[in-house]
């Protein structure tokens, strides 16, 4: 497709006026146009192939089935359409989740509008646009070292100890005893070969661990 020709849009967002505001952006400050708008992923499922647009935005948190489980059935449907999330989740979990599932770019809510025009032609280009702030947690996400001796139950705790949360606060956060915890502590001690808190923290720096 030539990036110099209007493409169509589909805007997919539960707030009203974050679609609105898109929409006049969009229609009036770019080449591009929006086709059309759902408040849903379950309004637009059987509407958006006849809308057949070249690029998606789309919102994770909405009623009905969210942005994360819709984003295979829109590649199913729109092979050919990139898809931009938009959304206030920045964590690293669902970031992953999302580009696993297909999404072609990440940017949240507190982006400059004219960052998401900008988007919508790198992502028609082929590139994989996301805010400053989804980028870096993509990377330290790839940075973390996949040997580690940890199991994944350890490595969240000893990330929970990274962030300053004691005992008691780590075995409500992940639904699990106090003696539990108590016991990866010990293990995680073990295996790092440490004696302290501040020593774990350390060595798991070090090493990428978290």
């Amino acid at each position: 497709m030539d990036i110099k020709a209007e493409a169509r849009i589909v805007l997919i967002e539960d707030d009203q006026t974050i679609r609105e505001g898109y929409t006049y952006l969009i229609n009036h400050t770019s080449p591009y146009q929006v086709v059309n708008c759902y408040p849903s992923f379950d309004n637009a499922r059987n509407l958006i192939v006849k809308d057949n647009p070249d690029v998606i935005i789309l919102d994770i948190q909405m009623s009905g089935t969210n942005g994360i489980d819709a984003l295979p059935i829109l590649k199913k449907l729109l092979p050919q359409a990139y898809i931009i999330m938009l959304t206030v989740h920045d964590t690293e979990k669902v970031i992953l989740e999302a580009l696993a599932n297909g999404a072609n770019g990440y940017f949240t809510k507190n982006t400059p509008s004219s960052k998401i025009i900008e988007a919508i032609k790198e992502v028609m280009q082929g590139g994989g646009p996301m805010s400053p702030n989804v980028a870096k947690k993509v990377i330290t996400s790839l940075q973390k070292n996949f040997d580690s001796p940890l199991t994944k139950r350890e490595t969240q705790i000893l990330n929970l100890i990274t962030k300053g949360k004691d005992r008691s606060q780590i075995a409500s956060e992940l639904f699990i005893e106090t003696e539990t915890v108590k016991t990866h502590i010990k293990n995680i001690y073990a295996k790092l070969d440490v004696n302290s808190k501040a020593d774990a923290i350390k060595v798991a720096r070090k090493n990428r661990l978290v």
